[in-house]
């Protein structure tokens, strides 16, 4: 494809790109695509897996010196004023070795397993989200992650070291008219001086640290070539490169400390060994990072989610209202209960699935995405349910309410700030479409030559028969299970029937999506109300799992207050979720997905504009929403914050 063609790229090609793109293969076990295929895998997560003592004491340790820095160094205060994380701050991280966390120890890193660096993100972003959003952009997607899984022994040793020490660095893919559509990708990296370089050229938009980065991650379209075989491909660049322009610090609603913007390479030459692995891995290399990467968005959730419980514990204990704390009334007791739970469970979500990327012996690429997907849409709604708790104050800015004397409780800056979750790393709808892709894999590869419109008659007829086969074996194991058997999962004593519930409600779903696939065949793929309800009931499944699992591992491991009330959060938890669970089945059938469409259909062909004519349209222009920046270079508005850490 070349670069003119990227812009006009066609539903079907489009698909194919992003389907070479996936694993295709599952070299080890899934508990979460099992359970969508109806198979309660209890075994896979059960015992809940644990540090080791040597991994605990290094987390600990590193956890204490955090702590420190954070609460003698830190002040997110400063960060929301001024909008902006100061040079100070950034090096007192570095000093700890923030920057390294994950890098192993052979590399100048600390060597921490996937659990530790989830609880320092969760401290640091409790501090200011925006600190969270800086080291896990730099080391969650950034230059480190992928040079560990996909570097040579040279770039490893080149790049490594220099981020542990502080070299921030940036993951570059998003472009102005290219967002989670990697088919339409524009930026190109083309071979000069005879494959020993490529030169690079194009605009990539909201560069999280792009801004401020040392090092770079950038994807770009090869050309096919002599020699090469061309496609999306990650190069390592250096940001002070001649021909990198950044032309603009981006400003949103929440994250104001966040170092985002847009960056122009123009003719920016880069050596071919600071490539990524072969041309035309680019996107592999991404999906890939991005299968642990997404746990950093659960850690920064579960952390403002308990900072939620405790602000709402204590404000609804000390505000009076009608002869008695509003904590005491109905109306209130209801959230906090929902946010305690909802705390609980994140929390557990979050440590199982990290537990299972340490371990290396599970495919966590759908549990790593129902974590980001089910904390960034809870955690939305807890800081919502805290804002209406404390009223008034709640949309009062902090600054505001230490003027007049009051406690300076930032609630709508949790708001604000935790909004971007829903969309980072993969919005909510395209989280969506990814986990009801691997979800429905079975079913599709089942379907195979059924579905493909290209196939001749003969060969549909061969691969029915197949299919038929497969479904004639498959199909009577979702009739009857151990959830229907009363003794089933005995040793987690209360928890126990809400286990037996996630393996009957595990069949009843697959059951579910097989009537959707016989009922649409290749359709299904574009029922996305109902593949989002079916990804959502099983995020709401994986979590009461992880919750009670999580529950009796620490009445095993912890104190008597703690595996008692861990038994009544689980309890809780699993209680709203089975609700939540039902309203999901029963809308898989009964909605309005279809009058929905023609209703959008309606609008976008302007048959309801009437009705806006007396709106005054306050923005600036008329359009287009999208346009291409201009392509003389602007001044360059990086902001150098520490010095190289080249050797």
């Amino acid at each position: 494809m070349t670069t003119q063609d990227a812009t006009h790229v066609g539903e079907r090609e489009a698909r194919e790109v992003a389907e070479a793109a996936r694993e295709t293969e599952w070299r080890q076990p899934s508990f979460a695509k099992e359970l969508y295929l109806g198979r309660f895998r209890l075994d896979l997560i059960h015992p809940h897996p644990t540090l080791d003592a040597e991994a605990s004491e290094q987390t600990d340790e590193f956890l204490e010196r955090l702590r420190a820095v954070c609460t003698t160094e830190l002040d997110g205060t400063v960060i929301e004023r001024e909008s902006y994380i100061p040079d100070e701050y950034i090096k007192a991280l570095a000093r700890v070795g923030a920057f390294g966390m994950k890098i192993p120890e052979e590399y100048g890193g600390l060597g921490l397993k996937q659990v530790a660096y989830n609880r320092a993100l969760a401290m640091v972003s409790s501090v200011n989200p925006s600190l969270g959003a800086l080291l896990s952009a730099h080391q969650s997607i950034g230059v480190p992650e992928p040079v560990r899984l996909f570097g040579t022994e040279e770039q490893k040793h080149a790049y490594l070291a220099r981020c542990a020490r502080g070299a921030i660095s940036a993951f570059l893919l998003t472009e102005p008219d290219v967002g989670s559509d990697p088919a339409r990708l524009r930026a190109t990296a083309t071979p000069v001086d005879g494959g020993a370089a490529y030169e690079l050229d194009g605009v990539k938009l909201w560069t999280t640290n792009g801004v401020v980065a040392e090092l770079l991650v950038v994807m770009a379209r090869v050309p096919e070539h002599d020699g090469g075989r061309g496609g999306v491909t990650a190069f390592v660049v250096e940001a002070d490169s001649p021909g990198i322009v950044v032309e603009n610090r981006n400003a949103f609603m929440g994250l104001r400390g966040i170092e985002n913007g847009v960056t122009r390479f123009d003719r920016v030459r880069v050596p071919a060994e600071n490539r990524l692995g072969r041309e035309g891995d680019g996107l592999k290399i991404a999906l890939t990072t991005l299968n642990t990467g997404r746990l950093a968005i659960p850690a920064t959730c579960a952390a403002a989610t308990k900072w939620c419980l405790k602000i709402a514990r204590e404000w609804s204990g000390e505000r009076v209202q009608w002869g008695k704390p509003i904590g005491r009334h109905a109306a209130i007791a209801h959230k906090i209960s929902s946010i305690a739970a909802t705390a609980f469970a994140q929390e557990s979500v979050l440590e199982l699935s990290s537990h299972l990327a340490d371990q290396g012996r599970h495919d966590i690429r759908i549990e790593a995405a129902l974590a980001k997907l089910w904390c960034s849409e809870t955690a939305w709604q807890v800081a919502d349910d805290l804002v209406q708790i404390r009223g008034g104050r709640g949309y009062e800015t902090a600054d505001s309410l230490q003027a007049r004397g009051e406690r300076a409780v930032p609630a709508e800056q949790i708001l604000r700030d935790l909004r971007i979750n829903r969309i980072f790393e993969g919005s909510t709808e395209i989280m969506h479409l990814l986990i009801a892709r691997e979800a429905v894999d079975a079913h599709l590869q089942a379907a195979g030559d059924i579905i493909d419109p290209d196939v001749d008659l003969t060969d549909k007829a061969r691969a029915a028969a197949r299919a038929t086969g497969l479904y004639a074996k498959w199909l009577p194991q979702l009739v009857t299970g151990a959830g229907n058997q009363p003794n089933a999962y005995r040793e987690f004593g209360s928890l126990a029937p809400h286990l037996r519930y996630v393996e009957r409600a595990s069949r009843r779903l697959a059951r579910q999506t097989f009537y959707g696939m016989a009922r649409w065949q290749g359709k299904l793929e574009k029922k996305q109300g109902f593949l989002a309800r079916v990804v959502d009931i099983g995020a709401e499944l994986f979590a009461i799992a992880a919750t009670c699992v999580r529950a009796h591992m620490l009445h095993s491991t912890g104190s008597a207050d703690e595996a008692s009330n861990a038994h009544e959060l689980a309890d809780m938890f699993a209680r709203q979720a089975r609700l939540r669970t039902e309203r999901l089945f029963d809308a898989l059938w009964n909605n309005t997905d279809k009058q929905d469409e023609a209703t959008a259909r309606a609008v976008l062909d302007g048959r309801y504009t009437w009705f806006e004519a007396d709106l005054l349209d306050i923005s600036e222009g008329t359009g287009p929403w999208i346009t291409e920046p201009a392509p003389t270079p602007k001044e360059n508005v990086a902001r150098r914050m520490l010095p190289s850490t080249r050797e």
